[in-house]
This record gives structure tokens, C-alpha cells and sequence, in this order.
């Protein structure tokens, strides 16, 4: 756990969150600035700043966080439907915290090119 990583309270029961899932690898919530009808976030609870900071015995937990957002969407009727997963990476990619975490966006079209 970092100290000042947000996600690291959320996970650690330190912040409130509306958590929709988790377990000893994953927590699952909503966004609190949602760019979707449905718009959650996926986090490993061992901080990882980025993917560029996974290492291979990370492994398993990115299949999870993947894993877990198809079960999240199936638990929040999004899945039939369609939904975009995003990892953003660094300030360029958009990332604004450095904890890695999965968007799950849904509830409306999503258009191409991204962004």
C-alpha cells in the first residue's frame, strides 16, 4: 500500500467508495467523475503505478482485473449490451492517478478513434 494513493485507502477501507466488488486481489467501484452511464473502476489492491510497473509476478492479477470487469458488467447488465475497457498510462495517456486501475465504461455508444 502507498500512503497517499487514493485507491490504496479505497482498498484499505480508509476512504468510502461505492464498491461493487472485492476480494484479497480486486476492488471494483464507480467513478466518481463517470464519463458513462456506467463508468466503474478496477484496481489490483496491491499498488502497481502503471503497467509499465508490472512485473511477472504480476501476472495473475492482470488476468483477474480483466476477469472481474467481465463479471462486474454481467453483475450491472452492461455486458449484453457492450462495454470499453481502458488503462490509461502516464500523463500523456490520460492516467491522473498512479495506481493502476481498469475503466469499464458503459450504458451508450462508444465511438472510435478514442479521445
Amino acid at each position: 500500500m502507498s500512503q497517499n494513493c487514493i485507491f490504496c485507502k479505497i482498498v484499505a477501507g480508509q476512504i468510502g467508495g461505492k464498491l461493487l466488488y472485492q476480494d484479497d486481489q480486486v476492488t471494483a467501484f464507480r467513478d466518481i467523475n463517470p464519463q458513462a452511464p456506467t463508468h466503474i473502476l478496477l484496481i489490483p489492491n496491491k499498488h502497481i503505478t502503471s503497467t509499465s510497473h508490472a512485473l511477472e509476478e504480476d501476472q495473475a492479477i492482470l488476468g483477474k482485473l480483466l476477469l472481474t470487469a467481465a463479471q462486474v458488467a454481467k453483475q450491472e447488465n452492461v455486458a449484453d449490451s457492450g462495454y470499453r475497457l481502458v488503462i490509461n498510462k502516464g500523463e500523456h495517456g490520460g492516467q491522473t492517478v498512479f495506481h493502476l486501475h481498469v475503466h469499464l465504461l458503459a450504458g451508450r455508444p462508444m465511438t472510435w478513434p478514442p479521445g
